[in-house]
């Protein structure tokens, strides 16, 4: 293993360790601070589509850590903790879910572009490794730089999310003061999703120093 894949591979637990472990804390922070209005989590939900107006979402309870909408069944899916938590945390994670729903429900282009691209990367995320082992193994550059093709395109979508949950936060917040919840519980909720969006954050910035990395050995 040469230092410079080392040193990649050391940077990018540091970052990711880093991302999950002030989410975690700012989760946990906030997930023991009550919401003023008393609602759950689904509650919250459902109150933040009815004010948008977005018909046809489903609210359901998954498993724990499952917080996510689903466009093809356009329907939201939220831990139990999010579902049935009356706290700033289960609000701002409801209403952050939201925001993909009414992205959807509108047709915000880069979820648009997210949601079609994502058949291709499931796909690309699979091979590109494969490709690029086996590149290697026969001395075949084609091969070599097929896998960094598809990688490229996995790191495209990393980027391309960056908007959408930046939105869709963006979105929880202009409701949360639209309802106007007190300044405090604003501040707990903001918290609670920018410590979420850093992860996303790092997971594309670990993405594209990998990409750089392969572009390096491409040209030694």
């Amino acid at each position: 293993m040469s230092l410079s894949y080392l040193a990649l591979i050391v940077l990018s637990m540091l970052i990711g360790m880093g991302a999950t472990g002030y989410v975690n804390h700012e989760l946990h922070k906030y997930s023991r601070v009550g919401i003023s209005n008393g609602l759950t989590g689904a509650e919250a939900a459902r109150q933040m589509l009815a004010f948008h107006h977005v018909q046809g979402v489903s609210v359901h309870m998954g498993s724990e850590g499952q917080d996510f909408f689903d466009p093809r069944s356009n329907s939201i899916t939220l831990s139990p903790s999010a579902y049935n938590g009356r706290t700033i945390t289960a609000t701002a994670t409801a209403c952050h879910e939201v925001g993909h729903a009414c992205q959807y429900a509108q047709g915000y282009m880069p979820m648009k572009a997210r949601t079609a691209i994502v058949p291709v990367v499931n796909f690309a995320n699979n091979a590109w490794v494969w490709l690029l082992l086996i590149g290697i193994m026969l001395n075949l550059a084609q091969l070599y730089n097929l896998a960094i093709i598809m990688y490229a395109l996995v790191v495209l979508f990393a980027i391309v999310t960056l908007p959408v949950e930046f939105n869709a936060s963006h979105r929880a917040m202009d409701y949360m003061g639209a309802i106007a919840l007190p300044q405090s519980e604003q501040s707990g909720a903001f918290s609670v999703l920018r410590a979420c969006a850093l992860t996303y954050v790092a997971s594309a910035l670990i993405s594209v120093l990998q990409l750089l990395w392969l572009l390096g050995q491409r040209n030694e």
